[in-house]
């Protein structure tokens, strides 16, 4: 997770895949598809359904793979936002219980659990890192790779449809509203972030 905070300047996200004993003892993270800024992460419907199904064929139960969602602020900050409260509430508010970790830079973590049956409670959960379990090593060869497959990162203010910019000093090339070249027909004047 730390090398996935500080690859680049977005937030990323994923799930934490759980031991088969202890709920709460995170032994993996899965990385899907995502669309991120600086301040949001969007994950793909698809892929989030490929990675369930694939769970489900490696034998593994929900409470062990879809309850616990990471993410990561590329600021020092590790408090929820109102948009990761309002995404925990909408995505991980069915299940019985579900986790929110967030991990900054300089080491900030913040978790907590929620319980959403009965009178339902929330609780923040101390966070630890367990050295005393085998770990297959680092290979941030793969988790480079894993990153350039799965995340697309935008400015933060830059909608998924606006990513052709207009150089402010060349407006000789004016399309009609929401007429946008084709990337290989791009006049003098235009860029693609």
């Amino acid at each position: 997770m730390t090398f996935l905070r500080d690859i680049g300047d977005t937030e990323v996200g994923g799930f934490g895949i759980s031991a088969d004993d202890d709920p709460l003892r995170v032994v993996d993270f899965q990385l899907v598809t995502q669309v991120c800024t600086a301040v949001t992460v969007e994950f793909s419907d698809d892929a989030v359904a490929d990675f369930f199904d694939s769970q489900v064929d490696e034998g593994r139960t929900p409470d062990q793979f879809a309850r616990i969602w990471i993410h990561t602020h590329p600021g020092s900050c590790p408090l929820p936002s109102l948009t990761d409260e309002e995404t925990f509430d909408r995505c991980f508010g069915a299940p019985d219980w579900a986790v929110m970790f967030i991990l900054a830079r300089q080491g900030a973590t913040y978790g907590r659990l929620r319980l959403n049956v009965g009178p339902g409670a929330t609780r923040r959960l101390a966070i630890g890192m367990d050295y005393g379990h085998a770990f297959a090593g680092s290979n941030h060869d793969q988790w480079q790779e894993e990153y350039a497959h799965s995340v697309t990162a935008l400015e933060p203010f830059t909608s998924h449809r606006q990513r052709w910019a207009w150089k402010p000093q060349d407006r000789s090339h004016e399309l009609a509203a929401g007429e946008l070249p084709d990337a290989g027909e791009l006049p003098e004047g235009w860029f693609a972030p």
